[in-house]
């Protein structure tokens, strides 16, 4: 089967989020999460509307001005479908959100290569299916996570779906350094992660652009070290700039001006 680690890394997400919240009580679903204004339920309402959407669902309409999280028409999608299920017990979400990922696991299991590699709309602009749904990935894997620390119980699921996500922001640190950081051609980076997802990253801006290289000549200009699970929180703005620069796990070592910069510059989601 085509990209059959993109489908088995949604299954395997989706299902610990139903496990994870099938024998939780009422109130957890009210409790809230690191997204600003969302519970545990309008996370849930956000991932099940995104697959009623996918499966041919209109978008409700919103009633009300838009809060002040909303900052764009993927924003107000997510919105809309977050009000809509407001109204709804947490485990009745929970039921058709189970029912929603059931179909949509069924349908990728049926595409062909091309179908798979076909381009089109995606919330990041035209895009190949499998990069879409990879992002399905990230974005449901980050809430999964979301849902546990919500419910006070932050293990992180070393699963398929930390991979992929650790994966994406490290191919935007390139960008993240040349551009969004405006890094003076010469300038270097080390990224030290450590954990599951150990490895690490070496950039150095030649010509404006930020190339990944196998090692570095010299000391890099910025070294940072640091857990993964940092890391990303950092990336997808689970944690602020300060919050990651200070903890006592975070270790930097160079220009701290950079470094500052780093920790603005490297929230890759909004």
């Amino acid at each position: 089967m085509a990209y059959e680690w993109i489908t088995d890394a949604l299954d395997e997400t989706w299902t610990a989020i139903d496990r994870l919240l099938r024998d939780q009580p009422a109130s957890a679903y009210e409790a809230p999460t690191p997204c600003p204004g969302w519970s545990v339920r309008d996370v849930l309402s956000h991932l099940l509307g995104f697959e009623l959407m996918l499966h041919g669902t209109p978008v409700p309409s919103f009633d009300g001005p838009w809060p002040s999280h909303v900052r764009n028409p993927i924003g107000e999608i997510n919105e809309a479908f977050v009000q809509s299920h407001r109204h709804e017990p947490g485990i009745q979400v929970l039921d058709e959100f189970r029912d929603a990922a059931r179909r949509s696991l069924a349908a990728l299991r049926t595409l062909s290569e091309e179908e798979w590699d076909k381009i089109g709309w995606s919330p990041e602009g035209d895009r190949p299916y499998h990069r879409f749904q990879e992002t399905r990935v990230l974005d449901s894997w980050i809430h999964l996570q979301d849902i546990r620390d919500a419910l006070l119980q932050p293990e992180d699921d070393h699963g398929a779906g930390e991979e992929i996500v650790v994966n994406r922001f490290e191919s935007a640190l390139p960008y993240v350094f040349a551009k969004k950081m405006r890094s003076p051609d010469g300038t270097s980076l080390q990224v030290n992660l450590i954990g599951r997802q150990a490895r690490t990253i070496f950039l150095e801006v030649r010509d404006g652009r930020a190339s990944a290289l196998t090692s570095l000549s010299g000391s890099a200009t910025l070294e940072v070290t640091t857990p993964v699970a940092l890391f990303w929180r950092r990336c997808a703005g689970r944690i602020s700039a300060e919050a990651f620069l200070s903890a006592s796990a975070t270790d930097i070592r160079g220009d701290r001006d950079l470094a500052q910069s780093f920790a603005e510059h490297v929230r890759i989601m909004i």
